[in-house]
């Protein structure tokens, strides 16, 4: 075989694989219900020790 051809399927099987990360990340992320959340924005907040800046009308 020659080197372009491995260094292509190298090429491709490195896209599948970042593929297959990135969907089960974005499957992670939908599984949050809108409280779940909420509640974890909430905690970070508090973390951060600062206070969140409302846009006033």
């Amino acid at each position: 075989m020659r080197w372009w051809k491995i260094a292509g399927l190298a090429g491709l099987a490195g896209v599948a694989a970042t593929g297959a990360v990135l969907a089960r990340a974005e499957r992670k992320r939908r599984a949050y219900t809108p409280d779940e959340i909420r509640s974890r924005l909430h905690a970070r907040v508090s973390e951060s020790g600062t206070k969140p800046e409302l846009d006033k009308p």
